[in-house]
């Protein structure tokens, strides 16, 4: 967001540092509350002049006061758009009006600040003719995401009709979806709901939170299988938000395992000790991001109007780590 643009359009933001923050520096207080920022971009913008307190130029290190008052001038982000680009993708089903892809980790599902090739989106438009325009030209045919290392099934609309079809059952959450997770423990009991409204962190605005008066979320769990620490999962969501079930297994103290935004990287969870810990150790190193996947996808043809329902298997990471613990791995 703070980074040079080609144009010479620019934006005028202006943020009122709340009664009750704490003090804290200006370089990590803009990281924190400005979407796409780095802390060396906003320490340049600030040193530029470009931030403002209270109406004078101040240094990165300056420790705001509550009610100080911050002006930014920021470059708009320069026009782009989606390229075809000759990328692998494994389509697990296609006909005329959508396709359904099971979506490897580590891959973006559309361009955005920070990731304008090497996307799903940039595979899509070189694998088809034809994608739906209901969204902008960054986002042709996407009608729901996955987070980029989570991997799993996706629908993807071809026509204008077909999306708004699909988006209607997600919009009335009659889409069948169904995740796996490696979660860290063991459950009280084997079935349960998690309810807790969720939102942007206020104390890091990259992260989602569970907040008083936030979005309604609901996610189902089942246990599948427990081990010494860990736990298989299913997870059925009710409703569809940013982060969900990863911020809803964080709060009832189960995170996704090799999560590194929400505490799922930690081998001492729990307080394991000695031997447990190092073989946490070893079961992370064989998974370099969230235990999550996006297993079975369930939904009504917008042409046939027939439900279909996919199934995927776990990709080979999940696999490892559910090797090695049966196995004892130390």
């Amino acid at each position: 967001m703070l980074s040079p643009n080609l144009s010479n359009e620019k934006e005028n933001l202006r943020l009122i540092v709340p009664a009750g923050e704490h003090r804290k520096r200006i370089d990590v207080y803009l990281t924190n509350h400005i979407e796409n920022a780095t802390r060396s971009k906003v320490q340049s913008a600030i040193e530029q002049g470009l931030v403002l307190v209270n109406g004078k130029v101040v240094k990165p290190s300056y420790k705001l006061n509550p009610n100080d008052i911050i002006d930014l001038t920021l470059p708009r982000p320069p026009r782009v758009e989606a390229k075809a680009e000759n990328i692998p993708i494994n389509i697990v089903y296609e006909d005329d009006v959508l396709l359904v892809v099971n979506k490897p980790a580590g891959m973006v599902v559309h361009p955005a600040y920070g990731n304008y090739s090497g996307t799903l989106v940039n595979a899509l438009l070189y694998h088809c003719n034809q994608l739906s325009t209901v969204n902008t030209s960054l986002r042709p045919g996407i009608v729901h995401r996955l987070d980029k290392d989570t991997s799993g099934l996706l629908v993807v609309a071809k026509t204008d009709y077909a999306h708004a079809f699909l988006a209607k059952q997600f919009q009335k959450r009659t889409i069948e979806r169904d995740y796996w997770a490696i979660v860290w423990g063991n459950f009280k009991t084997n079935k349960g709901i998690i309810e807790a409204d969720l939102g942007r962190s206020k104390r890091d605005r990259k992260k989602v939170a569970v907040i008083a008066g936030g979005k309604r979320a609901v996610t189902e769990y089942e246990v599948l299988e427990e081990f010494d620490f860990l736990s298989l999962v299913r997870l059925h969501l009710k409703t569809g938000r940013t982060h969900q079930i990863r911020v809803h297994l964080a709060h009832i103290g189960h995170p996704v395992f090799g999560d590194p935004t929400y505490n799922g990287r930690n081998p001492e969870w729990g307080g394991l000790k000695g031997k447990k810990s190092q073989q946490a150790v070893n079961l992370l190193k064989l998974i370099s991001r969230q235990a999550l996947h996006a297993k079975t996808l369930g939904l009504i043809h917008p042409i046939s109007n027939e439900f279909m329902r996919f199934d995927s298997e776990i990709p080979d990471d999940m696999k490892s780590v559910l090797d090695n613990i049966n196995k004892g791995f130390n």
